[in-house]
């Protein structure tokens, strides 16, 4: 399961590629397809967290919630530092920020899961999913745009700018519906799903059209990019499972755990970089780069768990 979705994401890159080579795709209509995925499809893919008629509650939405609040600060700590020991350029510690907290936890995460765990363990990546777009669209923005981008004036982004963009908007509202069991009709939630199916396809073809002009060979020649992968798919994830296990005993709910932690880094920090002013390539080839070696990571870390 695992490899085949890996095959699903190399192929659409691979069509992106295509596309930007055949100029089906340029600059600015990548610079495009990537506003449509920050501002409607993946508003749409946080909506669809809230749309399932089952929920967790009690004891285990309880402990989902302590795990979640504890484990994103440690991230956006480890956030903090990380860059710094890895001496990673000023302009560019930002994107090392975003890379180091924003997984795949949507598209590559949710198949893992459903093919580990049964489809009822989506229940338990729901409270995460929440608070991860709820933070890549305040945090994940900030850090994105750096200082440089800020005092230039280039994305410009208040403190109203942050809470009322189209990405909060959708966290704002599927919040409410997730605490208080608003019904939502049967067209709004085939429409929002058929939005929130863009999110992958646009978001992995813009990385491939990304490639398309990067020197592909600088994926494994980038001895920083390197090392911040073996911690980000190795280290994180096996130190923070061995953590989160000595207080949790459902295995569930610490696979749903293993998999946000294990999975690469997600396309929204290119789509985000481009949106904002970024540093784009940075997260082209961290988003590429550990979706490769996750191939070989991924299922290490679960044999572990075993």
């Amino acid at each position: 399961m695992l490899l085949e979705q890996m095959i699903v994401l190399f192929l659409l890159m691979g069509v992106g590629f295509i596309c930007y080579k055949k100029e089906l795709i340029t600059d600015e209509v990548s610079k495009k397809l990537s506003s449509i995925v920050v501002n409607v499809a993946n508003p749409a893919l946080v909506l669809t967290a809230c749309m399932g008629e089952e929920k967790i509650r009690g004891e285990e939405l309880f402990t989902t919630v302590i795990i979640m609040f504890i484990m994103y600060p440690a991230l956006l700590v480890l956030a903090s530092f990380l860059p710094g020991l890895l001496r990673i350029g000023k302009n560019t510690r930002g994107i090392y920020r975003a890379m180091t907290v924003f997984s795949n936890i949507g598209f590559m995460g949710f198949p893992v899961i459903t093919a580990l765990y049964g489809n009822g363990a989506l229940l338990y990546a729901t409270p995460f999913v929440i608070i991860y777009n709820v933070l890549i669209y305040t945090y994940g923005v900030a850090s994105i745009r750096g200082k440089r981008e800020a005092k230039s004036g280039k994305g410009s982004l208040t403190l109203a700018g942050m809470l009322l963009n189209p990405g909060m908007i959708s966290c704002i509202i599927t919040i409410v519906i997730y605490l208080i069991n608003v019904p939502v009709p049967a067209f709004i939630q085939t429409t929002v799903t058929y939005l929130s199916s863009l999110t992958a396809p646009l978001s992995m073809m813009i990385i491939g059209a990304s490639l398309a002009v990067m020197d592909v060979k600088s994926l494994f020649t980038d001895g920083k990019l390197i090392i911040f992968s073996v911690i980000k798919l190795l280290i994180l994830p096996v130190g923070g499972i061995f953590i989160i296990g000595r207080f949790v005993e459902n295995p569930v709910i610490l696979g749903v755990c293993m998999v946000m932690l294990a999975t690469p880094v997600g396309s929204m920090n290119a789509m985000l970089a481009q949106q904002y002013g970024g540093d784009y390539e940075t997260a082209s080839k961290g988003v590429a780069l550990t979706t490769i070696l996750s191939v070989a990571t991924m299922p290490l870390i679960a044999l572990m768990m075993l």
